[in-house]
């Protein structure tokens, strides 16, 4: 029996997603092969998808409520199942974060993620030899949190990398390449400032590791601390200050957004096929 038979709607978003996709191709005498010649697809990754082994993209979701006729049912899900698609610890976070109107974030060995490209996430989330599957999933949910930077009014964002970032080879030198001019151009979006903390500053009030603070538009401000197995969120107002103040010092220690600019063109030149 296949494992898609077996699939019990109820279980998760994906679930429910996997099992009326192939429902209503079923219904409307539509081929597996048939739909992923459509999608422009593998039929072995369509397969996976109706057995919620995979995440389905947002064309497959658009594909699907065109020929089934069923006035954006799967676009309307698709955000939900890339929502749950994320870690349960890390869900409030990324609620907040879409609710945010400043995001300001450090970083000390790799790009954030809101400003990472889809080959540098993929290396990334590589590093500790996930089943590709997962990969594919964690990257997917990674991109479709950007969306919130594409809004008509995005968040505004502040970014302090330390130096080390741009000089890190994540995956492949094209790899590099591309996110570090991807940087380049996130630098001249008018929502988003950019800073390098140098070497030669020594230490900094981000030594303590990587964080994120979010200013939301109702609510009390929040910090999102990284961990080795998960982050936390921490609200105390103290705590909040705390990373305030450290935010406040790095930026004193960074180089100017144009100086910063300099640099990252800079690491860009340095790199060679």
């Amino acid at each position: 029996m296949a494992y898609a038979d077996e699939l019990d709607p109820a279980d998760s978003v994906l679930a429910f997603y996997a099992t009326d996709l192939r429902r209503l191709r079923e219904k409307a005498g539509m081929s597996q092969r048939a739909l992923a010649k459509e999608a422009l697809m593998a039929p072995s990754l369509l397969n996976k998808i109706e057995a919620a082994k995979r995440l389905p993209t947002k064309e497959l979701s658009a594909l699907a409520d065109r020929i089934f006729d069923m006035d954006q049912h799967f676009t309307r899900l698709w955000p939900l199942v890339i929502k749950y698609a994320y870690p349960k610890w890390f869900r409030p976070y990324v609620e907040l974060e879409e609710a945010a109107a400043e995001i300001r974030s450090f970083e000390v060995q790799v790009v954030p993620g809101l400003l990472q490209t889809e080959d540098y996430a993929r290396a990334v989330l590589a590093v500790r030899r996930p089943h590709p599957d997962i990969v594919e999933e964690h990257v997917t949910a990674r991109l479709q949190r950007q969306h919130i930077l594409k809004r008509d009014t995005p968040p505004e964002l502040w970014i302090v990398l330390d130096e080390n970032v741009l000089h890190r080879r994540m995956g492949s030198v094209d790899t590099m390449r591309g996110q570090l001019e991807h940087l380049l151009t996130a630098a001249e979006a008018y929502n988003t400032v950019l800073q390098i903390v140098p070497f030669d500053a020594g230490g900094h009030a981000g030594v303590g590791g990587p964080f994120s603070a979010l200013t939301l538009d109702e609510g009390p401000d929040v910090v999102y601390v990284d961990g080795f197995l998960q982050g936390q969120i921490l609200a105390e107002p103290e705590e909040v200050r705390e990373a305030a103040r450290a935010y406040d010092l790095l930026t004193a220690a960074a180089l100017s957004p144009d100086r910063s600019i300099d640099m990252i063109a800079n690491a860009l030149k340095e790199l060679r096929p």
